[in-house]
């Protein structure tokens, strides 16, 4: 990749991470999207409806939220022809470059960003250099404009060279939530892929090493729990209340008393907690925010039921009633050894990568999982790959950045394998 390239995606990553948008509120990401896919001139490019299956979307903002957030992008200049296309959340986009006979190749980039604070100290790059986030709240703190760019990055050299086959490229919205790789899996899209690629920057591996299959990622499901009792007068008449704030302090401590199961990693959460309203008050409502993950889908399974069973116990113990919901849900999903194979040899003959891992475990979550499970299904392969990169600060975290030499590193091991899948002789 030449200079000029990659000072050219750096500066759109940095022009992507100073205007993040959250979950299913994409709006402006996908019009620069869809601005720079038809720069490189692919065949297609499917959105809104076309793009994923709304019925299967989770963790959806309420429509002011979105109305918030299409306004917002449409005074900052998105097209208005997309913006029409993702009206009601619809955001994300599926580019399809043709090039003849041969494999269908899919790659999955995620381009949402979530609701935390970005650093504004002068030892935060993005701050210091002027590309901190513009929306106060929220951040690219997990690298998905980085994935953007380089998804950006890979099409356009896959255009330039002379691959043989379709590729297929998801740019996926509401990652975030685990709330779009259903959807977008849902739709023919995934259907005929032969070789499809997931990718990830960073997860604890350093600028220059490649995983070139992440496998375990922790099967998950998030929900809430509202609980329901009766208001009273706290000092005058406790007795005759029904006591949420009770109801969720049990369930919370109860959580986390569930039993580790001896058949692998579980984890649970209560993240959020909103209940009570005085001091004074016997609390009548109140709403907690929870996750369980397990290390495959049963234990997730089981999790799932013994949180379900301690939130009706609590409830129950306090004359409370509880209704739940979930809010997302994603299954693991292995890498292919084929594919790590194709990756891996890909990453080795790719100058600055210094360190090729062929396996290693996720330790998170991903809905990129329902993609590749989809792709499996339907007689094809898969593998997730993990771009090291060097960060200041965790993953969602306020300091979290990105070394902008990884993007052309992703972009060059990306192209080459997908250009090797295509029969390509890369050297």
């Amino acid at each position: 990749m030449s200079r000029e390239t990659r000072s050219r995606l750096v500066e759109l990553r940095r022009e992507l991470h100073a205007y993040p948008e959250p979950s299913w509120c994409e709006f402006h990401t996908t019009s620069r999207v869809v601005d720079e896919l038809e720069s490189i001139g692919v065949d297609r490019v499917a959105l809104g409806d076309d793009a994923l299956d709304p019925a299967e979307r989770m963790g959806v903002p309420d429509d002011d939220e979105l109305a918030r957030w299409r306004e917002a992008a449409a005074e900052r200049g998105a097209r208005d022809d997309v913006l029409e296309r993702a009206a009601g959340g619809l955001t994300g986009a599926v580019a399809v470059l043709e090039r003849g006979d041969g494999p269908t190749v899919g790659l999955r980039v995620d381009i949402d960003a979530l609701r935390q604070t970005e650093a504004d100290g002068d030892d935060h790059a993005p701050a210091a250099a002027g590309f901190r986030s513009e929306n106060e709240g929220v951040m690219h703190a997990c690298g998905h404009d980085a994935h953007t760019t380089v998804g950006l990055g890979t099409v356009a050299a896959v255009a330039e060279s002379d691959f043989a086959g379709t590729l297929v490229v998801f740019f996926q919205p509401a990652e975030e939530v685990v709330g779009g790789g259903r959807p977008m899996a849902a739709t023919d899209h995934v259907e005929g892929i032969d070789h499809f690629l997931a990718v990830h920057v960073g997860l604890d591996h350093p600028t220059g090493e490649v995983v070139a299959g992440g496998d375990e990622a922790l099967s998950v499901r998030q929900m809430t729990a509202e609980f329901v009792g009766e208001s009273a007068h706290a000092g005058a008449a406790p007795q005759a209340g029904r006591n949420a704030m009770q109801a969720v302090a049990a369930a919370t401590q109860n959580l986390y008393a569930i039993p580790r199961h001896a058949g692998g990693l579980t984890r649970v959460n209560v993240g959020r907690a909103d209940v009570g309203s005085a001091p004074n008050v016997v609390a009548a409502e109140g709403r907690i925010e929870l996750e369980v993950r397990g290390g495959t889908d049963d234990l997730r399974a089981y999790m799932t039921t013994h949180a379900e069973r301690t939130l009706d116990t609590a409830a129950r113990m306090h004359d409370c009633t509880v209704t739940t919901e979930t809010l997302a849900v994603a299954p693991r999903e292995d890498s292919d050894e084929s594919m790590v194979t194709a990756v891996a040899g890909a990453a080795d003959a790719t100058p600055g990568i210094e360190s090729t891992v062929r396996r290693a475990p996720l330790g998170v979550s991903e809905d990129a999982t329902y993609l590749m499970r989809a792709v499996k299904q339907d007689g094809g392969d898969a593998t997730f790959v993990v771009l090291g990169t060097d960060h200041p600060g965790g993953h969602h975290t306020a300091r979290f950045d990105v070394d902008e030499e990884t993007i052309g590193l992703g972009v060059d091991v990306l192209s080459t394998v997908i250009r090797r899948l295509g029969g390509e002789e890369t050297g």
